[in-house]
């Protein structure tokens, strides 16, 4: 029986409680040993892997995991930068033989806005918070521009978008004392502003029948736009008229010159014939 008892007690002091970390990928963070210094010797252990190992001569000792290359010993705590999704998992820290275990849990946050992150008043839209490798305990809440805490839920229903949606939204989780956040800026456009121009309406000139000279055509109910030259049809009935009384003058000269001719032709004729 005090074998059993002895037993028991060597496993509690050999085995110490730990704590549970949060990190977001790409992120940095620090896990605590659970001692601040030791004597003979510290080791940080990944699952089953070797990570880092110091001994009481200060010997350092590295293993071949990748998380090496990204980690580092501070005193008796271990530093991770650049965190990816493969870090999370159970971590130990032997301290001259005490074992402290730990967790580290890790999150994406994926945050969106649907149909885009450019929006018209009025429209609709669906703001998204997606967190990946979410650990029990944690809460998920959008912070819009005009408030101070985040009161909306991880899904975020715009219901017409209006112009207080415009700004940078937050999506804030919140993993007992671990806070990480992922900001989106939301742009609310005005509809453009409808120009109304007025077009001077057209003025119809009607005319039952006209016929230009130039052209000689008939034009019934025409536009200034139907007629040549861009003149007005009322501007070629003129030239018109002009024309033909021009050439009405003309024939008439032609006319009385033909008829003097006569007349002397006819003179000269009857004088002949007298003689």
């Amino acid at each position: 029986m005090k074998v059993i008892v002895l037993f028991v007690f060597v496993l509690g002091a050999l085995s110490a409680a730990g704590e549970e970390f949060f990190a977001k990928v790409g992120g940095k963070v620090t896990l605590n040993c659970g001692v601040s210094s030791y004597r003979r010797s510290l080791q940080w252990l990944h699952r089953y892997n070797l990570i880092h190992s110091v001994d009481q001569r200060g010997f350092t000792r590295k293993g071949t995991v990748e998380l090496v290359q990204r980690s580092v010993l501070r005193r008796t705590n271990l530093e991770i930068s650049s965190v990816t999704e493969t870090d999370a998992g159970n971590f130990k820290c032997l301290a001259d033989g005490t074992q402290h275990q730990h967790s580290l849990s890790v999150v994406s946050v994926f945050v969106s806005v649907h149909p885009s992150a450019v929006l018209k008043l009025n429209d609709e839209a669906t703001l998204r918070c997606e967190v990946k490798g979410q650990p029990q305990g944690c809460e998920v809440k959008w912070k819009s521009p005009n408030t101070k805490s985040p009161t909306n839920p991880s899904t975020v229903q715009l219901k017409p978008v209006t112009n207080s949606h415009n700004g940078a939204w937050e999506c804030i989780i919140t993993c007992g004392s671990n806070t990480f956040s992922q900001s989106l800026t939301i742009t609310v456009q005005e509809p453009p502003t409808a120009t109304t121009t007025t077009t001077p309406p057209t003025t119809r000139k009607n005319i039952t029948s006209f016929v230009t000279s130039v052209q000689k055509t008939t034009c019934t109910t025409c536009t200034a736009n139907d007629c040549p030259l861009g003149l007005s049809c009322w501007m070629w009935i003129a030239i018109g008229m002009c024309c033909q009384f021009v050439l009405l003058i003309v024939c008439v000269i032609l006319l009385c010159k033909f008829m003097r001719r006569r007349t002397v032709c006819e003179k000269r004729c009857s004088s002949n014939i007298y003689v």
